[in-house]
């Protein structure tokens, strides 16, 4: 009896693992790979210069969305500026975890929370201006993508 509990909890504990990967990864995603226009991943405080991360980068004409790859310890509140000739773009994206029971456990997804869209309405350079808020120990990863 104790032998069988044990291998339940182990099924148990295998499908939640399986669960938490499932749901980490997009079904669209390889699609997207092909799209996306802008990435950087801030794992790193060295990359902020002055509490700050800054690149430039060309913004074609059309429409486009923010996708973000938080944790638990990302930063609470991510501010991003985008700034060309005839645009400008500023949000404050917070960080919102969503709890999921599995019966065993609980675990959280993050994302941030904020307007994720982009409308360019011709081509242009972009300085993107990403601020964590003093926050520069959490990773984070920041995709713009093509809609």
């Amino acid at each position: 009896m104790h032998i069988l509990l044990n291998k339940k909890i182990i099924i148990i504990f295998i499908v939640a693992i399986l669960a938490i990967v499932v749901v980490s990864f997009p079904l669209n995603e390889t699609s997207e790979k092909n799209n996306i226009l802008f990435h950087v991943t801030l794992a790193d405080p060295d990359l902020y210069i002055n509490g700050m991360y800054t690149e430039e980068f060309t913004l074609e004409k059309g429409e486009y969305f923010f996708r973000f790859v938080p944790n638990g310890s990302s930063p609470k509140i991510l501010s991003i500026t985008l700034n060309g000739d005839t645009f400008d773009y500023s949000e404050d994206f917070d960080l919102i975890g969503t709890p999921h029971q599995t019966g065993i456990s609980e675990y959280f997804t993050w994302d941030y929370d904020g307007q994720k869209n982009i409308i360019n309405s011709e081509i242009q350079k972009i300085s993107i201006t990403i601020n964590p808020n003093g926050e520069t120990i959490g990773s984070v990863s920041v995709d713009i993508l093509e809609n």
